[in-house]
């Protein structure tokens, strides 16, 4: 079982960072390069969110990227310590996304599956992928 750990604040330059270092977890799996590249962008997609809605864009903020390889598929956690915004978006990621709202709606098609864990300060995001 692979494992990966990344934390980083929460400056948008730092997006290039996490996906540099998600692309090369996920070299060791059988994902197509279509599949790795959407996967980057949904991660990315997520951590965009933490940035603009948790942390109101304030660029010095923990977030934290742990991802695993188990037995049949690959689990990103990202773990943010800001405003719970994933309660409101959630509403916007139906099949008719609203302004703002596509992201979620991108990810949960990416992924098999999109889980929010709110907690008393912040939320951990799970993103799950299976292995094909």
């Amino acid at each position: 079982m692979k494992k990966g750990k990344l934390v980083f604040t929460s400056h948008t330059a730092n997006l290039a960072l996490m996906r540099d270092f998600v692309r090369r977890f996920l070299d060791a799996y059988p994902f197509s390069e279509k599949q790795r590249t959407l996967l980057v962008l949904g991660i990315d997609e997520a951590c965009t969110n933490v940035i603009r809605y948790a942390y109101a864009m304030r660029d010095d903020q923990t977030i934290r990227l742990s991802m695993e390889g188990l037995d049949g598929c690959v689990r990103m956690r990202l773990r943010d310590y800001g405003e719970p915004i994933y309660k409101s978006l959630n509403a916007l990621g139906s099949n008719r996304p609203k302004p703002g709202g596509r992201g979620i709606h991108l990810m949960r098609h990416i992924f098999d599956r999109v889980d929010y864990f709110y907690k008393p300060r912040g939320t951990e995001l799970v993103l799950t992928k299976n292995l094909e």
